[in-house]
């Protein structure tokens, strides 16, 4: 049974930084990609980051790049999101998602296969 779990979410400033954590659990991810989607009120779930968990090739949005960095650390079975740089419109309730895959296309919709229970991420200006 696959577990992901999110911790690192809080409240901070504009132009403040937060590291969130995705423990994974459950199998093995050699052929998945890992990823972060958020999630702000009254819009869709949206893509921010993913990561192939096997070589470590990163995907951004436009709207983070260059702020945000994903990383993995294999011994511990883990994924982190760096946000730095924080805006108001980071704002969004943050979750770490699997989708296993043998291509190298990172799908970009929220059509993962296994999602975390989401941290909230504030920023306030």
């Amino acid at each position: 049974q696959v577990q992901l779990v999110e911790s690192g979410g809080g409240l901070v400033q504009a132009g403040g930084s937060l590291r969130l954590s995705c423990a994974a659990s459950g199998r093995t991810f050699s052929n998945y990609f890992m990823g972060w989607f958020r999630q702000a009120p009254g819009k869709e779930r949206e893509f921010v980051t993913a990561i192939r968990w096997s070589g470590g090739t990163t995907y951004y949005a436009d709207s983070v790049k260059g702020r945000f960095t994903i990383s993995r650390d294999n011994a511990k079975n883990t994924v982190y999101l760096q946000m730095n740089s924080l805006k108001p419109e980071d704002t969004a309730v943050y979750y770490c998602a699997a989708r296993r895959s043998q291509s190298m296309v990172v799908v970009t919709t929220p059509t993962w296969d296994y999602w975390g229970q989401g941290t909230q991420v504030t920023v306030s200006s």
